[in-house]
């Protein structure tokens, strides 16, 4: 079916010509970079800095290793580490040999790692040996271990490569434990192999990533992406930002997650730039980094905005290096957006996309500067998007109208793992059904309202919580909230917020805050309840687990 495409006018003055993306396998962009300025910086991590030729050398000597291994074309090989070298290096070198990779979360409990690492077929796993700031990263799979058809362990170190002196002083790590007698060190893995020529691919049909997603509403499932998948979507995210080799990336997203994989690595690689790896998120270091390193890139989630804007030292920090932000992951509060921009004098812009669409499909155009509070942008190019029925995806809605929000493009998944039936179930005459509820306006730009399983229904009126989640940030005592429905026996469902207060901040009840959004909102999107809590629970991304909110016991009166 033909659609109509109101967003080309912006969209052409929105992008940066480039043509469409060549047939070529994910791990080249690492390699041209290689050769086109071999001396430019790729990696900087506590104060080494690894160039780009020495970065594909050792990629190139990891795949080579792998290969000794045992790993061939096809082969499905974990890694389970933190922003560190060895994960780009890993990274690289497991696509160099043919194989997938299967990013982990480091902060995974035995059982979701386990349920990974079997789903995947996974049986090689490159891991951090660590304990780091009082998290045992190595504990999951220790335990899962035994009860895995594991072949090779490859453990690091997260000190491993850091200079000498901090390598030896760093308050990264904490006890290091010894390794098994059948587990390889991957330092000595790399200085033993010499560099080889990659595996050939068929970039369109070979799996690159197996990309589980967040299992916020259930059990993970692997989204299936293609070198060309996640190639195509590097140049077409490229051709949406003003980017080149002088920019530093802040890399304090978790490269494991899609949205961290893209933006903060193969988006820098493509273009040449210097990507600065931070193991985690801590307000503070975020702004010494940004400050100390010029940082000009910072692609993250609304939490990592709020916290910048929330901390009280934020305006002691000379954030003016930062020039583009891309938020994802979940939705950006208006107020949020522009506290950030005053902070930093940057241009911070809303995207959007799934694991299953290689990160993004629609973001707000950078270059022309025509942003829309509230909305997600408008979609790439050679990206569809639409807006069908809640349950009839043959209807197609005209603008304005609320519905599920359907994509197609080069950078959509080609299934699920071993999942036949989701699969199918996720398409619908060539349409990826996203699950998330949302609208398109008149210019072509789409508003995510929320996902189709967090819709709320107030005794017949349908509630976003993005809605009343957006009232809530407004509040002049609210650093962070979040929105779900629980059962109610009069109406069916009623709306709950969870609210965490700023620090500092005025004392403020339930009642104020019930009564502060019944005058910016309708009845029957007014919470009915509201708890404080000390924190949102959330994944390691960023993503709100309503589902965990959903659970929690109803407080005692």
């Amino acid at each position: 079916m033909e659609i109509e495409r109101p967003w080309a006018r912006v969209q052409a003055q929105a992008t940066i010509p480039m043509g469409p993306a060549e047939n070529k396998p994910l791990h080249s962009l690492l390699r041209d970079s290689a050769r086109a300025h071999p001396d430019f910086p790729c990696i900087s991590y506590g104060g080494r800095t690894l160039s780009y030729k020495g970065t594909d050398d050792l990629a190139s000597k990891f795949a080579s290793a792998l290969g000794g291994l045992g790993v061939r074309k096809g082969d499905r090989v974990a890694i389970f580490l933190p922003n560190v070298p060895q994960f780009v290096i890993a990274y690289f070198g497991i696509l160099e040999a043919g194989a997938v990779v299967v990013a982990c979360n480091p902060l995974y409990k035995p059982g979701e790692l386990e349920h990974q690492l079997r789903d995947s077929g996974s049986d090689v796993v490159i891991a951090s040996k660590d304990i780091v700031r009082g998290t045992d990263l190595y504990a999951s799979l220790e335990v899962s271990r035994p009860d895995l058809p594991l072949r090779h362990v490859v453990t690091t170190s997260v000190t491993d490569f850091l200079p000498g002196l901090k390598r030896s002083l760093s308050g990264l790590a904490g006890v290091k434990r010894k390794d098994r007698k059948d587990t390889l060190d991957f330092v000595a893995l790399i200085d033993s192999a010499k560099p080889v020529e990659p595996v050939a691919v068929d970039p369109l049909r070979d799996l690159a990533i197996l990309q589980y997603t967040g299992g916020t509403t259930g059990i993970s499932k692997g989204a299936m992406l293609t070198h060309f998948n996640v190639y195509s979507m590097t140049v077409r995210g490229t051709s949406f930002l003003p980017l080149s080799e002088k920019d530093v990336f802040l890399a304090v997203l978790p490269l494991f997650h899609v949205y961290g994989g893209v933006a903060n690595l193969t988006i820098p690689v493509y273009v040449g730039a210097r990507i600065l790896l931070l193991p985690r998120f801590h307000v503070e270091e975020v702004m010494k980094t940004v400050q100390r390193q010029k940082a000009t890139i910072f692609c993250g989630v609304p939490a990592m905005y709020i916290a910048i804007n929330s901390n009280p030292k934020a305006t002691k920090f000379d954030l003016r290096s930062v020039r583009v932000c891309v938020s994802g992951g979940s939705a950006l509060p208006a107020a949020a957006r522009r506290r950030f921009i005053e902070l930093t004098g940057g241009k911070l812009v809303e995207g959007y996309g799934l694991s299953e669409t290689s990160a993004l499909t629609h973001c707000n155009p950078v270059v022309s500067g025509e942003v829309k509070d509230g909305s997600v942008g408008i979609p790439f190019p050679e990206t569809d998007a639409a807006v069908v029925g809640v349950d009839d995806p043959d209807s197609f809605l005209p603008v304005g109208s609320v519905g599920e929000i359907v994509v197609r493009g080069p950078q959509v998944m080609s299934g699920y793992w071993n999942q036949p039936g989701e699969t199918k179930s996720a398409f619908h005459n060539g349409w990826f059904l996203t699950g998330d509820i949302g609208k398109m306006d008149e210019d072509g730009y789409f508003y995510i309202l929320d996902r189709k399983k967090d819709m709320i229904n107030v005794a017949g009126e349908k509630v976003y919580p993005r809605d009343v989640e957006e009232v809530l940030f407004e509040h002049p005592s609210i650093r962070d909230a979040a929105v779900v429905g629980m059962p109610d026996s009069f109406s069916g469902e009623a709306v709950k917020a969870f609210v965490v207060l700023k620090g500092g901040a005025k004392p403020t009840s339930e009642r104020n805050v019930i009564a502060f959004c019944a005058e910016k909102i309708a009845k029957y999107k007014v919470p009915k309840s509201v708890e404080f809590v000390s924190e949102i629970p959330k994944s390691l991304p960023g993503k709100v687990l309503k589902r965990v909110l959903r659970e929690t016991r109803p407080r005692q009166s």
